[in-house]
């Protein structure tokens, strides 16, 4: 499989590219500030074709050239249908420290939302751009978080983690829509049950693996001890 990750110019935000090989579809996950000149020459070098764009969230750090890249190549955007709003009104995901450093970031450029949007939800499976997806929603960061997990026949799944999970960390539950209790829930009904080769891509960060962080992740260690109990 083709794994390629730019991070945005703003937030320090992942945006991965993904396709079964050269010269087939692909589809974008997490377009975000900054990413459409150096996605499109990734798409060039490949000659890749998007099929869909897959939004982990609707933060706009992971969503901002969604539009854009949507448009230009006439596919969908993906998200839960939780996190619906936020492609209608961005800012209500935010508060007022992100709004200032998004402004700088993007120069108060206006937001357009995408023209084709679908809706997902728990346990949806997706075949798109020759892969196997299936969805799980993983609220807590926001209302409609989702892990993306990208099958792969004779290795280890691909988990696109987005801000659920981090190499050493977890996504933060303190701005609008976030929730720790549920970010807990997520973390111990969808996160540590997956097999330690699982492959981890986050929205954030180095990628890592599941193994890696269920030993060393400090949220997984504490949540990993409780549940022996």
């Amino acid at each position: 499989m083709l794994v390629e990750t730019l991070e945005a110019s703003a937030f320090g935000t992942n945006c991965h590219v993904l396709a079964p090989g050269p010269g087939q579809e692909c589809v974008v996950v997490d377009p975000g500030v900054g990413v459409v000149d150096r996605l499109a020459e990734v798409l060039a070098r490949h000659r890749l074709r998007p099929a869909a764009v897959l939004l982990t969230h609707g933060h706009l750090d992971h969503t901002w050239s969604v539009t854009p890249v949507c448009g230009a190549h006439g596919v969908a955007a993906t998200v839960h249908a939780d996190d619906a709003h936020l492609l209608r009104d961005p800012l209500a995901g935010l508060d007022a420290s992100l709004r200032s450093a998004l402004r700088a970031a993007t120069g108060a450029q206006p937001w357009r939302e995408p023209e084709d949007v679908v809706l997902v939800g728990d346990g949806a499976r997706l075949q798109v751009a020759g892969l196997s997806v299936r969805v799980a929603h993983a609220p807590g960061h926001t209302e409609g978080s989702v892990l993306f997990t990208v099958e792969r026949p004779g290795e280890a799944d691909l988990l696109l983690s987005g801000d659920v999970l981090f190499a050493g960390s977890i996504g933060r539950t303190d701005l609008p829509g976030g929730d720790s209790r549920a970010m807990l829930r997520s973390l111990l009904t969808r996160v540590l049950p997956l097999e330690d080769a699982t492959e981890v891509l986050p929205g954030h960060g180095p990628a890592t693996t599941i193994g890696r962080e269920r030993a060393s992740n400090p949220y997984l260690v504490q949540l990993a001890g409780l549940r022996g109990r």
